[in-house]
């Protein structure tokens, strides 16, 4: 097919590659010159991914079989509706279904009206008198989220971001000032890990579970980032998430998937969950709309399956199977500028050839350059993943890689390692 995919980060590496390992005629639009799709796309173009008129003038000269549109931001603009009026075909959801990730009011409101289990306590605030009341009602600690995209960064926990109250006030009531509200949830306690599944409007087919690590620093301290690693099992599990607990978060996303297609806006796409195993059953933290950054990374390393027929399938309404992938543990690390959460400073990398030793994988992100030298952007750079047997010798490989990449950055290189898993074992 020819397929036309918008979106130039590291996610978007590993959905360009599957693509192209199976035979598709992949075109691109993004914003950096990522130098790992240009090596191998048939043709580029260097637009802004939310400037939705220009990837849609685009798209309509390129005539595609399939549309992609994979980054938060593009789907939170006309794009996509833009693409399906033009005739085209586009496994992605309508803006109007992507709102279950961008508006966080949206989601928790959807879950209450259809009474999905996993829901929170909550409350959406447009004044300091509405906030004071709604806290004294939880009378507990609580998580401050602004309303729309915040690429990881914008919510804030009680005891992690702020240690009292009042300070949680007071930057909540910074939101409101700028966007008129914000949500207030109840704090959870737990692990957290990320569901992902294709969805076609109706059927709902699952990947291997995974679990983020968005703290900037090694044993989870610093600010939140956009994620610096992640990791899979071989079990399709989590060393801490049983197989009844994937299921019951399954279970939520097929009636996520049923309420929107109930309310007239059936979600196309990947359907991508954020739950906490607490100690009172699976949480919902949020819902998103698109592959996870980084976890989607994992699975789609180890997925044998053509992603582009599944995409159509998607697209089409037609997703029949369960889509395959290997029975490995994964481990990613992200290299990110030094200072990545706060204030990044970008720099030059190079890149030796011994980083794809031992069947490790190397995927570009927000980048420009060549495949050997790179310039970071303030964002991620590059993702080294292996896989292996266990999840603590995936890590390993990982590290081994890390020599090989030379520069001023930051990684986290306790993502997966056998004192990690360990605690977390010893804690579920």
């Amino acid at each position: 097919m020819k397929i036309l995919l918008v979106g130039g980060g590291g996610r978007e590496d590993a959905i360009f590659r599957n693509l192209r390992e199976h035979g598709h005629d992949v075109h691109v639009c993004m914003s950096n010159r990522n130098p790992s799709i240009i090596s191998g796309a048939a043709s580029y173009h260097i637009v802004k991914e939310t400037d939705w008129n220009a990837v849609r003038d685009i798209a309509v000269k390129t005539k595609p079989d399939l549309v992609y549109v994979s980054p938060d931001g593009a789907l939170d603009t006309p794009l996509v509706d833009s693409l399906m009026d033009s005739g085209l075909a586009v496994a992605s959801p309508s803006r109007s279904a992507a709102r279950i990730e961008t508006s966080k009011e949206f989601m928790r409101s959807l879950l209450s009206r259809h009474g999905v289990e996993g829901n929170v306590w909550n409350a959406t605030v447009s004044s300091r008198d509405e906030l004071i009341y709604a806290l004294g009602e939880l009378n507990a600690e609580f998580v401050v989220k602004p309303l729309g995209l915040t690429g990881g960064k914008g919510v804030k926990v009680m005891g992690y971001h702020f240690p009292t109250a009042e300070e949680g006030i007071t930057y909540a009531s910074g939101i409101m000032e700028k966007e008129g509200k914000v949500l207030i949830e109840e704090k959870l306690s737990g692990e957290e890990f990320s569901l992902q599944a294709f969805c076609d409007g109706r059927h709902v087919f699952p990947m291997p579970l995974a679990q983020d690590y968005k703290r900037a620093f090694e044993d989870d301290r610093g600010p939140n980032t956009g994620g610096m690693g992640s990791i899979t099992d071989s079990d399709h599990l989590l060393p801490f998430v049983t197989r009844e607990q994937s299921e019951r978060s399954l279970y939520i996303l097929r009636k996520v998937s049923a309420a929107m297609e109930k309310e007239g806006f059936p979600f196309h796409g990947v359907l991508y969950g954020q739950f906490m195993n607490t100690s009172g059953g699976i949480r919902v933290v949020e819902i998103n709309a698109r592959f996870a950054d980084p976890e989607g990374i994992n699975v789609l390393s180890i997925m044998d399956d053509d992603l582009g027929e599944i995409l159509m399938n998607v697209a089409n309404g037609n997703l029949h199977r369960q889509p395959i992938f290997r029975r490995v543990s994964t481990v990613l690390k992200y290299i990110v500028p030094r200072g990545y959460g706060s204030s990044p400073a970008p720099s030059e990398l190079s890149i030796e050839s011994g980083v794809l030793g031992e069947g490790r994988k190397l995927f570009y992100a927000s980048v420009s350059g060549t495949l050997d030298r790179v310039t970071m952007s303030t964002s991620r750079a590059l993702a080294v993943v292996a896989s292996a047997g266990s999840i603590p010798d995936a890590s390993e490989i990982v590290d081994r890689g890390l020599k090989f990449i030379h520069g001023d950055f930051q990684v986290r290189r306790d993502i997966g390692s056998r004192e990690m898993m360990r605690k977390k074992i010893a804690s579920a």
